[in-house]
């Protein structure tokens, strides 16, 4: 997921009967899938400049995710056109709002908007970032790093719990892509993720794009990385494209845009991440200067075949 961002294979799932849930307006009603587990499959990010075209072409993806904050509005158009989608299409909402890491108490406003919109919607995966972005109630429009400590690990999987008890249902929470690290450290950060999601019993939205920047920038191996996470802890992998900067002493710095077509280092170390943890829901992320939508359904359709050609991983 790109830092500050919240507003904006093939063959689809096939939604079958749902139940009807309110949408605002009086009598009227909505049908949609009901919540099961979401395939292995590949999807992409539903933005506002092509609400009108997916609903016009129905494209070939398995599923579309939503930042969870644009829909907090019971009404207005966001909502209308999510009401159309889902009725056709799986969905999974990925969130930007909570900042788990934070010290701040959680918000009870936010989990409540984030709660009506699960029950309303029944996304198949619900998620948020490993980070924080808050102090004192002042937001920084950021996902800014936890350092790996001991300590880090049991206040934010508390947190974690929290959520997970006020939604009912599981959340992932992802690997983030940063720009810096803390002096003290008890873990690597693989090690750090893996010990979080263990301490709170969430699952892992594992972002690909954000471990090849990780490792390019701070001098790791992004496949060890991937190796280290126990397969039975991913829900779900993100993709995604990012920018190549030259800094004036010859440094090149990678900042994850999500502005570009996935390149292929980052398609390299996917397919090492499906042979080694098996297929997983897999999102193509484009969330600035969007192409057209077949543009990311070409994107999709190939995380797809990869999809396809991989072998089961026992988890």
């Amino acid at each position: 997921m790109l830092a500050g961002q919240a507003a904006d294979r093939p063959n689809r799932v096939s939604p079958g009967p749902g139940p009807l849930h309110p949408s605002p307006g009086p009598g009227h009603q909505m049908t949609v899938m009901p919540h099961a587990p979401l395939p292995a499959c590949a999807g992409i990010g539903l933005r506002s400049p092509h609400y009108e075209a997916v609903l016009a072409q129905r494209p070939d993806v398995g599923w579309f995710e939503v930042h969870s904050e644009n829909y907090f509005a019971e009404g207005g158009a966001p909502a209308h056109y999510l009401e159309r989608v889902r009725a056709d299409y799986p969905v999974s909402f990925h969130g930007v709002g909570l900042s788990l890491g934070s010290t701040d108490p959680l918000d009870p406003a936010h989990l409540g908007r984030l709660q009506a919109l699960v029950d309303r919607f029944e996304p198949a995966l619900v998620s948020e970032h490993l980070s924080w972005s808050s102090v004192d109630r002042r937001f920084l429009h950021d996902l800014l790093p936890l350092p790996h400590t001991r300590e880090a690990v049991g206040h934010v999987a508390a947190r974690i719990q929290q959520v997970q008890d006020c939604l009912g249902r599981e959340l992932l929470v992802e690997n983030i892509s940063d720009y810096l690290r803390y002096d003290q450290a008890d873990f690597s950060e693989w090690e750090f993720l893996v010990e979080t999601a263990r301490a709170a019993g969430c699952g892992l939205l594992l972002d690909v794009n954000n471990i090849y920047v990780n490792a390019c920038n701070h001098g790791f191996d992004a496949y060890a990385y991937v190796d280290a996470v126990p397969p039975a802890l991913v829900k779900e992998i993100h993709l995604a494209g990012h920018t190549v900067n030259d800094i004036d002493d010859g440094t090149k710095v990678l900042i994850d845009t999500h502005n570009r077509p996935v390149p292929a280092p980052v398609w390299d170390l996917y397919r090492h991440a499906l042979k080694r943890l098996g297929p997983r829901p897999t999102l193509v992320e484009w969330d600035a200067d969007l192409p057209p939508l077949a543009e990311l359904v070409r994107e999709a359709h190939t995380a797809g075949a990869l999809l396809e050609s991989a072998g089961d991983v026992p988890a």
